[in-house]
């Protein structure tokens, strides 16, 4: 009988499938869903400081020019807070109650006392893990690169002094150094690091001339990145990683898996095929595996990680050869 069991922080998933921080985690009804579907584990939606402070704004602007002084501001900020953190404590022991699977709250903030905050408050509602979505958008031209990457470390250091759940970090691939990156903050103590977030990214509408989304969904092209990644820092962590990002199908689970992942965190493509497609792909998984001749997960997991490759300098190639292209040249 084929096991498809896997840890991840130290928690006991029954696939190596997660559903990924989503509008699909963000209510019970979604959560049960997905439970349903096969979901190994399930990270909530992010509870957002920025969502927090448009909202307050929105409220600010309603207010009487001479109401919008200091204290009121103060007043409608820790009220805001209080009634988003409520809510989504509520989501947390709601969604215990009502699936046997883990369940891992997950944090954006902007400033660290707010980091510490929230992730106390979702610990003590139930959480079985905290996920910390971490990226802070380097634009601050009067910063080193060295001072905007220590707030990733600083934010570390004060969330697990305050909580003794296991704690991840999901995080972008835009490091100045991003192996040593990757590796020294799998030395700080964390149970989990998510190989790579993604973001909103803007786009420009040239007849209207605003702003606009462009990308929301991730494309299976979109894996090479994490999984070149994955192989290449598998086994030189101190800490479980997990795939996020173009994972599609189940091929891309076992791509995954192969690179040395503990888990994979799929989202876009449970928003185009729904919940019950992490059938599909762990159907996919355990053919894969029974044609192959493995029993469990750790029979191939991280087999072709840089680690051991035969030839590990492919992984670390970034310009095509005509070898390595693919394609022949047309005149």
């Amino acid at each position: 009988m084929l096991d498809l069991s896997t840890k991840f922080m130290g928690l006991s998933l029954k696939n190596p499938i997660i559903a990924g921080s989503s509008g699909l985690s963000s209510s019970v009804a979604g959560i049960k869903k997905l439970e349903e579907g096969g979901a190994g584990a399930i990270v909530l939606k992010s509870i957002f400081e920025e969502e927090i402070l448009h909202e307050m704004n929105d409220l600010m602007k309603d207010l009487p020019e001479t109401s919008r002084y200091l204290e009121r501001f103060d007043t409608l900020d820790l009220d805001l807070k209080s009634e988003n953190l409520k809510k989504y404590k509520s989501l947390i022991s709601d969604a215990k109650s009502a699936v046997a699977i883990p369940i891992v709250a997950s944090i954006n903030c902007t400033y660290s006392y707010d980091w510490i905050e929230y992730a106390e408050h979702l610990e003590s509602a139930g959480a079985d893990a905290l996920e910390l979505n971490m990226f802070f958008l380097p634009t601050d031209l009067e910063r080193s690169a060295d001072e905007m990457e220590r707030a990733y470390f600083n934010v570390i250091e004060k969330v697990l002094n305050k909580v003794s759940i296991p704690v991840a970090l999901k995080i972008s691939p835009y490091f100045t150094c991003l192996g040593q990156t990757i590796q020294k903050l799998s030395t700080q103590g964390i149970s989990g690091l998510t190989l790579f977030n993604r973001f909103y990214s803007p786009d420009f509408d040239i007849e209207e001339l605003k702003v606009t989304q462009n990308n929301i969904l991730s494309t299976p092209g979109d894996l090479a990145i994490s999984l070149r990644w994955m192989a290449l820092m598998s086994q030189k962590v101190d800490c479980d990683l997990a795939a996020s990002t173009g994972v599609h199908d189940g091929e891309a689970v076992i791509k995954q898996l192969l690179a040395g992942a503990q888990a994979v965190q799929v989202v876009s493509t449970l928003y185009k095929n729904g919940p019950f497609y992490i059938q599909t792909m762990l159907d996919q998984l355990k053919d894969w595996m029974t044609r192959h001749g493995h029993s469990k997960l750790e029979d191939f997991r991280g087999k072709m990680s840089q680690n051991k490759s035969t030839n590990p300098a492919t992984y670390e190639r970034v310009q095509f050869m005509k070898y390595f292209s693919g394609y022949e040249e047309i005149l």
